[in-house]
């Protein structure tokens, strides 16, 4: 079993990082190739491009400059710790003892526009760019066609070396289209979290975002291995809802937040 997270916007490089150890993201090179591209945008080239502010567009002009490589403890820091926001902040990953981590390099991996596929461990460099961005390439008009098929590639070789070769889906509509399903070799569950609002079932999202990162907490912490497992999370009020559930997609739901 392996579970795939989207990225956050929020970032944090100022508070020292939780994990002893770190490994290097597998596809340095290609985001070498898009940061080369993003170079070449004005400050209100990037906004307009990325569809942000000013502000963000000044400070994403100044990040892409400073990106460099090689990438070490001094420039960098492990994905899982960098990340900050709904899912983030339901993940926890500040407080994963060691093996946690281990675990997690091993169960998890998180979707990115500019780094493609990362393991939580991963060093990265500040940055924003989201799946959706419209960056024009030699691939094509977008980073879907940028990243082609070599994320769904890793994700074959990554759920390969587990004996159940499920893909838990834990990412968001914008990223998961970046995993090319007619060419994964693993089977899809995705898991739906649903609280009951005006009078029926209904995802909302900031909730949403918070439980993926719960239920994969649950999931490190709890070294789970097998999906069918996950249907025992019972965290925040949630809980598996067979009624509402299908064979691939999986519901859980609360009465009150």
């Amino acid at each position: 079993m392996l579970m795939i997270l989207s990225p956050a916007k929020t970032l944090d490089f100022e508070t020292p990082p939780a994990a002893a150890g770190h490994s290097l993201p597998a596809f340095l090179d290609q985001s070498e190739i898009l940061i080369k591209i993003l170079r070449g945008y004005t400050p209100e080239g990037l906004a307009q491009l990325m569809g942000i502010s000013p502000g963000l567009a000044e400070l994403n002009h100044r990040r892409f400059a400073c990106w460099s490589r090689p990438f070490s403890t001094e420039n960098a820091k492990p994905a899982v710790l960098a990340f900050k926001g709904d899912v983030y902040e339901g993940l926890q990953a500040d407080d994963f003892s060691d093996t946690a981590f281990q675990f997690a390099q091993n169960h998890l991996r998180i979707l990115s526009g500019l780094y493609g596929l990362l393991r939580p461990l991963d060093l990265i460099q500040a940055y924003r760019l989201e799946m959706g961005t419209r960056v024009p390439t030699k691939r094509g008009k977008d980073l879907y066609r940028f990243w082609g098929n070599r994320i769904t590639d890793a994700l074959n070789e990554a759920v390969d070396d587990h004996d159940e070769k499920i893909l838990v889906n834990l990412a968001s509509n914008e990223y998961f289209k970046a995993v090319v399903q007619k060419g994964l070799s693993a089977g899809i569950v995705t898991p739906v979290f649903m609280d009951f609002k005006g009078g029926k079932y209904k995802v909302i999202s900031f909730y949403a975002k918070k439980a993926r990162g719960m239920m994969a907490r649950f999931a490190i912490r709890n070294r789970i291995d097998k999906s069918t497992d996950l249907k025992t999370f019972r965290v925040a009020g949630y809980g598996f809802d067979p009624g509402l559930s299908s064979e691939d997609r999986w519901v859980f739901s609360r009465k009150s937040v």
